[in-house]
């Protein structure tokens, strides 16, 4: 059995997809998979041993300059790779308009959420077979549930369902990635870059953090994807002995520094998510977002979520007007968005130490 999968982002909707290749391919020892996946996240379906073909599609850049994807040739050589063969089934589990628009293109019966539970409900109107998946739950089991309706099993169960729901082949997740240098020194890695303004944990929370962390003997990484995080990461680091910037890495470097990491700390970003599928015990915060939605999932996953009066919020934009008592904080300023002061620095160490086990010497 020979199935095509559109999901083609974020970073964190392609993770969560995985656990739903692992289900099948337990249940349906002898299925493969294609996989339609955006270009700069290429290598992650790669690392799944369920996966035969990766299908890149560019379309957020060929949405800037559509002329150019065309002229290029490059949508006829998607078109030409998506239609290569025919497929038993191909499944949506994205539930976009433009996801449903590329599954369009390949050839075999197209599977994907009904309207009342697809993201954009038109996106329904282009599959044959539509199954309803109720909302109110992680992502990760929503997209379990649809690959196991559209392949006809019942979701698995028990012990094994639990065990290495990713399901990753590590050779090839660290293949062509140069280990962490210095691994012999036992390290953490805070993964402080996201994309919304409002899942940002305050700098100054970050500072406060690793000067704990380094004065408890720990190493601390930081990564950076962009010049805005490589000078956040400069800030963090600046007099902490313990404190090191990673040069720039690719996905499969960061992979292999998470794979040699202790532990780590993230917010809201789809490295998180990536650290929780190489099983590394990660303690993550929230401010606009529901964890129980979206959050890091899997053994080892520690969530912190903000009990602020508005929060989640779910906005990229922080709409909270500021109390008298909010303005007359002493680092008012540093501390923004405010969600995120009912998730300290203090308690993100408790949870982390617990983690660790506080009785284990870095």
């Amino acid at each position: 059995m020979h199935v095509l999968i559109v999901k083609t982002s974020s970073l964190g909707d392609v993770i969560h997809t995985l656990p739903a290749l692992t289900d099948a391919a337990r249940v349906l020892p002898d299925i493969r998979f294609d996989w339609v996946v955006e270009e700069g996240f290429a290598e992650i379906p790669r690392w799944h041993p369920a996966v035969d073909r990766v299908i890149p599609v560019a379309l957020r850049r060929w949405r800037k300059h559509p002329l150019r994807a065309w002229r290029s040739g490059e949508w006829r050589a998607f078109t030409a790779a998506i239609g290569a063969r025919r497929y038993d089934a191909v499944i949506d589990a994205q539930g976009l308009l433009k996801s449903a628009w590329l599954a369009r293109h390949a050839h075999g019966p197209v599977h994907g959420l009904d309207r009342r539970s697809a993201r954009e409900p038109l996106a329904s109107l282009f599959y044959r077979h539509r199954h309803a998946v109720a909302w109110g739950r992680h992502a990760v089991l929503r997209v379990r549930e649809l690959f196991a309706a559209a392949l006809g099993y019942a979701l698995p169960d028990g012990p094994a369902a639990a065990a290495d729901p990713y399901g990753l082949d590590r050779a090839r997740v660290l293949a062509g990635a140069a280990q962490a240098a210095g691994a012999s020194a036992p390290y953490l890695l805070f993964l402080h870059g996201t994309t919304w303004a409002t899942k940002h944990w305050p700098e100054l929370y970050w500072r406060r953090l690793a000067e704990r962390a380094c004065a408890a003997g720990w190493q601390v990484r930081l990564p950076w994807g962009n010049d805005t995080e490589r000078a956040r990461a400069e800030r963090l680091a600046e007099g902490l002995a313990g404190a090191c910037v990673l040069p720039r890495l690719t996905l499969a470097g960061v992979a292999a520094e998470l794979a040699g990491a202790r532990a780590c700390v993230a917010v809201d970003t789809g490295l998180g998510h990536l650290a929780a599928a190489l099983a590394v015990p990660t303690v993550s915060v929230y401010g606009p977002t529901n964890p129980g939605f979206t959050g890091t999932w899997g053994a080892g996953q520690r969530h912190l979520a903000s009990d602020f009066p508005c929060a989640p919020c779910l906005q990229k934009r922080c709409r909270y007007t500021p109390s008298a008592v909010d303005r007359a904080r002493p680092d008012f300023a540093r501390e923004q968005p405010l969600c995120f002061t009912r998730v300290a620095p203090e308690r993100v160490w408790a949870e982390l130490a617990a983690v660790l086990d506080r009785s284990e010497a870095p």
